[in-house]
């Protein structure tokens, strides 16, 4: 599998993986997670574990089990360590451990080295028997509500190592920190070429006029992704561009709140029929690709964000983003070089503008955005980095660590 990657991803890269996989053959790195399906982490674990099996490295993948009640705390967690204030009990964090504590009893939790994912798995520490265990958290934890971020610490500390996507995420912590910047695969189905009937039949399929030109964000429905600001850029855009709009996204099991914000954007569309709204089922990567594709202008509107993932995927299709300034998104964007950067309703219908009306743009900042994510964001970059956290933690206190 890992030579399907030569000539797409840089050279160098794919050496290392190489020297990394015979270094850690036949050891067990194991993913426990909230979700299968929806979120950019499920979709990067779908990815890696072929790759893992490809390099003759064990990977396995559990996902924990919860209540309606434990999600929605979960939801209520993961928002307020972007910064929202929320009110929490001593018995949402009792449910919220209890849980875990019954997920611990039915998943294999044996690994050579164990990646936790996000707070939702975070209390499992308690349950550690063998193994190095680290702790990934995806999400911006730069301005947290304090006493939220205090009681998931309370857990990550007990980690060996923690991973980060971005630094400014990180928390001060009394173990190493990593920074492991997120990637995409450009062979998945997602990223993959496509041909021109399979972008012809995703149009038919949504009723995608072929001779006008498209807006798209490509986003879960959450408040975070803004989908009512790109409603009103569109509305600003309206008046002087002709353009259809669409806003497409899938739900995601550890998102109680995904149905009530589409009702929101479906009710702030009123019926428009140039806007388009849709609730894909998971893993409709290649109607993603397509409408990826099928696009003259992408918006990546988030006020906050973790990375934002579907900045580098369209960026993988020669289409620069006009992104939100928020969470991993200026990581990717190098602002008016291969995309803008916005703060504002204004400004997304600014340089959509912008884009609608200077083709030579568009397709210049295009190819830039397609190099910057070959050199920077793909999956075979990302395996690498977890490969030698491993190898890192497993040498910790050696003076020297040999790959070689």
């Amino acid at each position: 599998m890992i030579s399907q990657y030569r000539g797409i991803a840089p050279k160098g890269q794919l050496e290392l993986l190489k020297i990394l996989g015979d270094k850690l053959a036949g050891r067990t790195i194991l993913n426990v997670n909230s979700t299968r399906a929806g979120g950019g982490v499920a979709e990067l674990l779908h990815r890696i574990m072929p790759m893992l099996a490809a390099l003759g490295v064990d990977g396995r993948w559990e996902v924990i089990e919860g209540d309606d009640r434990f999600f929605d705390i979960t939801k209520k967690m993961h928002n307020a360590l972007q910064g929202n204030e929320e009110h929490f009990t001593e018995e949402m964090w009792d449910h919220h451990a209890w849980i875990n504590g019954r997920n611990a009893e039915n998943l294999d939790l044996e690994a050579d080295f164990v990646f936790i994912h996000d707070p939702q798995p975070v209390p499992l520490i308690r349950y550690k028997k063998d193994g190095h265990w680290i702790w990934r958290c995806h999400i911006d934890m730069s301005a947290p509500q304090r006493d939220v971020a205090a009681r998931v610490m309370d857990y990550a500390r007990r980690y060996e190592a923690a991973v980060f996507s971005v630094a400014k995420f990180a928390l001060q912590m009394p173990i190493p920190e990593f920074i492991v910047l997120p990637s995409i695969d450009p062979l998945s189905d997602k990223n993959r070429e496509l041909t021109a009937a399979e972008i012809e039949e995703t149009a038919r399929k949504f009723d995608i006029p072929p001779d006008r030109p498209m807006v798209l964000q490509v986003s879960r429905f959450d408040r975070f992704k803004d989908p009512v600001g790109v409603i009103k850029a569109y509305r600003m855009v309206k008046k002087y561009n002709d353009c259809v709009l669409v806003l497409a996204g899938s739900p995601a099991r550890d998102d109680p709140e995904g149905e009530a914000v589409l009702a929101e954007v479906q009710n702030f569309a009123d019926g428009d029929p140039d806007i388009r709204i849709l609730l894909l089922p998971p893993f409709s990567d290649k109607e993603i690709n397509a409408l990826q594709r099928l696009a003259t202008v992408i918006l990546q509107k988030s006020v906050r964000e973790g990375f934002g993932l579907t900045v580098s995927e369209a960026m993988w299709k020669g289409k620069p983003v006009i992104g939100g300034a928020a969470g991993g998104i200026p990581h990717q964007i190098v602002h008016g070089v291969n995309g803008f950067l916005v703060y504002s309703v204004e400004g997304a219908a600014f340089r959509t503008r912008q884009y609608l009306n200077n083709d030579e743009m568009l397709k210049r900042m295009g190819g830039v955005a397609r190099e910057h994510v070959r050199n920077n964001f793909l999956i075979t970059r990302q395996v690498g980095d977890y490969l030698s956290i491993c190898l890192g933690v497993e040498n910790a206190g050696s003076p020297v660590i040999d790959i070689f």
